[in-house]
């Protein structure tokens, strides 16, 4: 059987996984991946600014792709990117993070080298990314290719991220190239129940309403969820995370659920149906707003990526795609009537002496955004400014709302705008989040991507400010930056472009659609440091979020 070095093998095994683009930084110590990786003609390294960065890239580009790879040295480059993978574990993206390590005999004879301790320990940077990840793989000459199945295996199942280190002889060692990746199965017995505890509770309720969410975006379900929506008309809404998933023109979408503070018709109809159908379904505290769900999901169906509880009884080892594909088959059409639904946005007009607010940004963005565009929305005030937005046919949605690194929406972008070079890539981030990662818009000159960038500046961090006793405390200030001449320092094609007016803002809208289609686009928008989206501003008055932050 013909053998392969253990480096090569990793490789084509990100290759199996359409993986096309590796993120990361070279670093002495593993220098032989990044060269497997630029000697593979499937593969392109793709370097970036720091580690950090590289894991954010990685993350927006599974985001698109399914899965996504990240290389870093060990040490000093692992633990700049821990942040990122610790994002990817909360919000199952998986991702393969790898990371070049000393000689298997250095690592035995304890020898202290540079990027560790005065007192050596090995195993101290796997054991830390042991919290954040699903598996964690730490090679030598006889475990090399097992390890590197089991945890490709674990990668697939579970969509979370795994970590690989490979000493750096270990790279050149070779293994039999004859993968064994065990794919989980569904157990037709369990499936069969669940399937007859599932349609009899559809079949006997007067109103099921199927509310999706991240998840089935994440375990490859979307095709399955638009069968099952499509042959049994059942009403669907999706919460925050999952905005985007019903965008083919599923004509019983009743909207985005929001809580009380907006879709209101959604809030009822979803919070009074007798039959509420949970699939992939992430309940953190933003995603529902506050827990604003009148159900408990294990009271009527909560279908979820490898079981399924139905009136409180758990069917293990199901996956979420065998469970819709099944359900597709059902006879059951609902036909009543839907609640009459006004969209939440309405284009204004243009008055040029009016100053930009949060009112006038979000329905002009509605307006500005076309089929298949892939958005990327900041943490902090911006993700509440899209919440309400109806999504044009085919463009998707992607934020950070569980793990809500401020920083994250820049690199991911640029990982994104890899991941999807033929498609728009839209931007929209807080200047205070950019001034973290802005680094990364060079990289997106740098290949050469055409994405249009919104900087939000509002005087410093918004967010923070009317969560604090006193919205002026300087805590909440940041550095004053120049923002429209930070891409002018970067080697690229750039249009820049400013507006502090309703009038102003549409104009660079208008000129944004016609320079993008050659250079990357770069808008600097200016608000006042308490301007906030309506929606924000409903959570605040109800003290949602300021309860939530007193909880911490």
């Amino acid at each position: 059987m013909a053998k392969i070095r253990v480096v090569d093998y990793l490789v084509d095994r990100l290759k199996e996984l359409s993986i096309t683009d590796v993120f990361g930084l070279p670093g002495d110590y593993n220098f032989d991946i990044v060269e497997a990786v630029e000697k593979n003609d499937d593969i392109n390294w793709i370097g970036c600014t720091n580690e950090l960065n590289a894991g954010y890239a990685a993350d927006g580009y599974a985001r698109i792709k399914g899965y996504g790879a990240l290389v870093t040295t060990y040490g000093v480059g692992e633990l700049s990117a821990i942040n990122a993978i610790a994002g990817c574990y909360a919000e199952s993206v998986p991702v393969v993070k790898i990371v070049g390590i000393p000689t298997t005999k250095n690592i035995q004879n304890n020898t202290i080298l540079h990027h560790n301790f005065a007192n050596p320990d090995y195993r101290a940077f796997e054991k830390a990314y042991s919290n954040v990840v699903e598996a964690t793989a730490y090679l030598n000459e006889q475990n090399a290719k097992e390890e590197i199945d089991r945890v490709i295996s674990v990668l697939i199942n579970t969509k979370k991220p795994v970590y690989i280190a490979i000493p750096i002889d270990v790279c050149s060692v070779y293994v039999e190239n004859a993968p064994i990746i065990e794919i989980k199965k569904s157990d037709e017995n369990n499936l069969d129940l669940a399937l007859d505890h599932i349609t009899r509770l559809i079949n006997k309720s007067i109103k099921p309403v199927v509310v999706a969410d991240v998840l089935v975006e994440r375990f490859d379900a979307k095709k399955e969820l638009k069968m099952f929506l499509e042959n049994t008309q059942i009403p669907a809404t999706t919460f925050l995370m999952g905005k985007g998933l019903l965008n083919w023109g599923y004509d019983r979408f009743i909207g985005t659920y929001i809580g009380k503070y907006d879709n209101e018709t959604t809030y009822d109809y979803v919070n009074s149906s007798d039959c509420v159908i949970t699939i992939g379904a992430i309940y953190s505290d933003l995603n529902t707003f506050g827990f604003d769900v009148g159900f408990n999901p294990t009271d009527m169906i909560d279908i979820e990526c490898d079981y399924t509880i139905v009136e409180n009884v758990r069917y293990e080892n199901i996956l979420m795609k065998d469970v819709l594909s099944a359900l597709s088959q059902m006879q059951y059409l609902d036909k009543q009537k839907l609640p009459y639904r006004e969209l939440s946005f309405k284009v204004q007009s243009v008055d040029c002496e009016e100053t930009l607010t949060a009112d006038y940004i979000y329905p002009e963005l509605q307006e500005f955004l076309k089929e298949e565009d892939i958005i990327f929305s900041e943490t902090g005030i911006i993700k509440f400014g899209f919440a309400p937005m109806k999504l044009p046919l085919g463009a998707n949605l992607y934020n950070q709302v569980l793990w809500g690194s401020i920083g994250w929406a820049t690199a991911a972008a640029f990982g994104a705008g890899i991941a999807a070079k033929d498609k728009r890539v839209i931007l929209m981030t807080g200047e205070g989040s950019h001034q973290l990662t802005a680094q990364e818009v060079s990289s997106m000159m740098r290949y050469g991507l055409k994405p249009i960038i919104i900087v939000l500046n509002n005087a410093g961090y918004t967010i923070e400010r009317v969560l604090s006793k006193d919205p002026l405390d300087p805590f909440n200030d940041i550095a004053k930056w120049n923002y429209s001449k930070l891409p002018l320092v970067f080697d690229g094609d750039v249009w820049v472009g400013q507006a502090k007016t309703n009038y102003e803002f549409n104009e660079v809208l208008l000129n944004a659609e016609i320079q993008q289609k050659e250079k990357l686009c770069y808008i600097e928008i200016f608000t006042d440091k308490m301007d906030l989206p309506k929606l924000t501003r409903m959570i605040i008055d109800n003290k949602l979020v300021k309860k939530e932050a007193n909880i911490k």
